[in-house]
């Protein structure tokens, strides 16, 4: 008798630490999925969407190097330099050299955030040094207005990226000044955004003969996506819903790199402006979604 009382108060032991340690573990999950998921989630969304962009940046900045190098000589459309900048043949091949060690630094993630700066930088500094030199032209002709703005663009993307890089060793800056740094890189890109959303309307009739043959209403994709980049570039500026803005342009300038400029380039092969053109859009694509990563650590 006992023994078998003894066994009861065994089993009974055994359950009750069985138990004990099953609420333990689901109190620990639990604990986990309460305080870790959302915030886990959230880091490994922007991680996948930083890495996505750092990709589609720097691929351009090496493609542009390589021109630059091929070439020896600035050329209309090609950023940063405008043809009327400073420099000639060694100027070129300086600018190739800059752009390609940035972009293979962006590439494999060493010392990324010191070259992006300082390409980044020049970048900017080209736009309001050397575009807004004929800045007539640049108010009143699209096509430079294009081009100077497509260079300030990728300009504050490598700024937003160094200031979202850790540092390594040099160019280190605190929390706040990295946090200014991307607001105002996304609101400058916000605003340019705007800007060429608003020439599909005032360019309309020369943008349709660029639409594919085989995409019916040609008007309406004109129109359709100069409003998205509008209220893209808004929402993005604005801070309101840029993650989704930044991830639905990126989606956009991947569809006119695959759909509009790649069959252009792959007709006219040699045709350097065609090619250049390709990767500003691949570009772009990475800078949207280097603003969608950031924005989704915003409160």
């Amino acid at each position: 008798m006992l023994s078998s009382v003894d066994g009861c108060k065994t089993r009974r032991a055994s359950i009750s630490t069985s138990a004990k340690s099953k609420i333990t573990t689901f109190s620990f999950a639990f604990r986990r999925f309460l305080t870790e998921s959302p915030c886990s989630n959230t880091v490994t969304q922007m991680t996948h969407l930083l890495k996505i962009g750092r990709l589609f940046l720097a691929a351009p900045l090496l493609v542009f190097a390589i021109q630059y190098l091929a070439i020896g000589k600035y050329q209309g459309g090609l950023a940063p330099m405008p043809p009327w900048a400073p420099g000639g043949a060694a100027g070129a091949y300086l600018v190739g050299l800059l752009l390609l060690v940035t972009g293979a630094a962006i590439l494999i993630n060493k010392q990324a955030r010191l070259l992006s700066l300082v390409t980044g930088a020049w970048f900017v500094f080209s736009f309001f040094v050397f575009h807004l030199q004929h800045a007539s032209s640049v108010w009143g002709n699209g096509t430079d207005r294009t081009r100077a703005f497509e260079t300030l663009c990728i300009g504050v993307g490598l700024l937003a990226l160094a200031a979202m890089s850790p540092a390594e060793g040099f160019a280190a800056m605190s929390a706040e000044g990295n946090r200014k740094v991307i607001v105002a890189s996304r609101i400058v890109f916000g605003v340019s955004m705007v800007i060429f959303g608003w020439q599909h309307f005032m360019y309309a009739q020369f943008l349709v003969t660029l639409v594919q043959k085989w995409l019916p209403f040609h008007a309406f994709w004109i129109y359709f996506t100069g409003t998205a980049m509008m209220a893209a570039g808004a929402a993005i500026g604005a801070g309101i819903l840029a993650r989704l803005a930044g991830i639905w342009l990126a989606i956009m300038f991947v569809l006119w790199f695959l759909t509009l400029h790649l069959p252009r380039v792959l007709a006219a092969i040699r045709n350097q402006d065609e090619l250049t053109s390709m990767f500003v859009a691949l570009a772009f694509s990475g800078i949207s979604l280097m603003f969608a990563a950031s924005a989704s650590t915003e409160k």
